[in-house]
């Protein structure tokens, strides 16, 4: 891939494997901003670069508020330091976020073996037979 390379909506979103829509929806949301050639959107290798950090970061969980604040720190920021401070901070957040939902599922999931292992239990007891009345 050459720096100067440009793509058209379509083109990024099959080598990102996204629709063309959610690309509209990241531009619409200020995150990617394409040129224009005459009235067709075209993509640079910085909008590509940047769509792939969007998808990391919503892969991970991140907010776009968040996604924003990063990609904007990236262009204002020359040493990259407010950048990386802003991830690590931000990583470190989303990865308490984790763990305390493996906590959850984890409780919640010994809660369902439990309740599993009594149902089955019960089902193995034999039903008392129904009792005939003196009418029947």
């Amino acid at each position: 891939m050459t720096q100067g390379r440009l793509y058209t909506v379509t083109e990024l979103a099959k080598e990102l494997g996204m629709t063309a829509r959610a690309i509209r929806f990241y531009e619409d949301k200020g995150l990617i901003t394409p040129q224009r050639a005459g009235t067709t959107r075209v993509y640079s290798a910085r909008d590509r670069a940047r769509m792939i950090l969007i998808l990391r970061g919503k892969r991970l969980g991140f907010s776009l508020s968040t996604i924003k604040e990063y990609l904007d720190l990236y262009d204002t920021d020359v040493t990259q330091h407010a950048q990386l401070k802003l991830l690590l901070a931000s990583a470190s957040k989303r990865r308490h976020q984790l763990l305390a939902q493996r906590q959850a599922i984890d409780e919640a999931l010994s809660e369902l073996a439990d309740i599993t292992a009594q149902t089955e239990a019960a089902l193995k007891i034999p039903a008392p037979r129904a009792r005939r009345t003196a009418s029947g």
